[in-house]
């Protein structure tokens, strides 16, 4: 063993070949961040990547929450079009445009928001998610105007909208670029109520910053999922601030709910069914009955017909 072996913790020593080695295997198990017991992947996905041993729920990327949520059929993304811009020419250690390339090859998409429109049970919704990998899911101009125009498209077919949530908020590389999203979210959401069009907010973890002071917390019903993060500032800066100790919980949906800040906190697992029956109730459409195979039950063995007759092998005297 070489001396850096040494010195490296053990889920990342390298073994002879000098390849690195892991105590969890890649492709089958996965490891929860909260409890670290070690997961059949299989197990995982059918749970929607919630922990079965701590009920954990654990982050997913925009297009699997939307294509599990949304019906399989008639799904179309929508807004394609909108690219994020670097009008200011920003630059820290990096500039801000080779950080929206990097992002962009790493996970594939344009910026941090995707909109697709489709049905949810059969009733007919525009839907929307942050992709968190993507710069933190931070706001930028892309990510307002795909929102509004998303918003309008709702106002304009008086379909329902839902997004769901996962940011570090406003995106600081477009400064009152970035902030201003704030304002036209807002407003357009506010177009929606007085035109009576339903919009459902789900905040995943985390939500912080501009996108919790202005969309994730406009929804006509405000939902969480259990355990998440919601606030404007970290409690770490906000601890240093009021120079206080934070109550245990605070920022999470459960201290939210108790509080009055959110409306309802709804397991991965029952989100589209609650959302599907929220929004059917708001608009008055009838659901189509989503068709739940039984499982097959086995069949039981028939018993042999009992007989006074004694089997000749068993006959007595023999």
């Amino acid at each position: 063993m070489s001396w850096i072996d040494k010195i490296l913790p053990s889920g990342v020593r390298s073994d002879a070949d000098g390849k690195s080695s892991s105590s969890v295997p890649e492709g089958l198990w996965k490891k929860c961040v909260k409890c670290e017991a070690v997961l059949f992947l299989p197990d995982v996905e059918r749970n929607q990547d919630v922990c079965p041993k701590c009920d954990h729920h654990m982050r997913i990327g925009a297009r699997k929450r939307l294509a599990r949520f949304l019906d399989e059929a008639d799904i179309e993304e929508i807004l394609t079009d909108i690219e994020p811009l670097d009008r200011l020419k920003f630059k820290d250690k990096k500039r801000y445009r080779d950080r929206l390339t990097s992002a962009q090859k790493s996970t594939g998409e344009k910026d941090a928001l995707i909109a697709m429109r489709g049905r949810l049970q059969g009733l007919p919704l525009i839907a929307m998610a942050f992709e968190f990998d993507f710069h933190g899911g931070s706001m930028g101009y892309a990510v307002g105007e795909k929102f509004t125009r998303a918003a309008h498209i709702a106002l304009e077919e008086r379909i329902p909208l839902v997004c769901f949530s996962a940011s570090g908020g406003a995106r600081m590389q477009e400064a009152l670029i970035s902030l201003m999203q704030m304002a036209k979210t807002s407003a357009v959401i506010e177009r929606m109520k007085l035109a009576g069009v339903p919009y459902i907010s789900v905040m995943t973890d985390p939500i912080y910053g501009g996108v919790s002071a202005s969309l994730a917390l406009l929804g006509d019903i405000n939902i969480a999922e259990p355990d998440a993060r919601a606030g404007f500032a970290g409690p770490n800066i906000i601890e240093q601030t009021i120079r206080q100790k934070l109550p245990k919980g605070f920022q999470r949906s459960e201290f939210l709910l108790e509080h009055g800040a959110i409306d309802m906190i709804v397991h991965r697992t029952q989100m589209r069914a609650t959302i599907a029956r929220l929004l059917s109730k708001m608009t008055g459409h009838p659901l189509v009955p989503v068709a739940v195979e039984a499982p097959e039950e086995p069949e039981e063995p028939e018993e042999p017909e009992e007989s006074d007759e004694v089997p000749e092998s068993v006959a007595p005297g023999d």
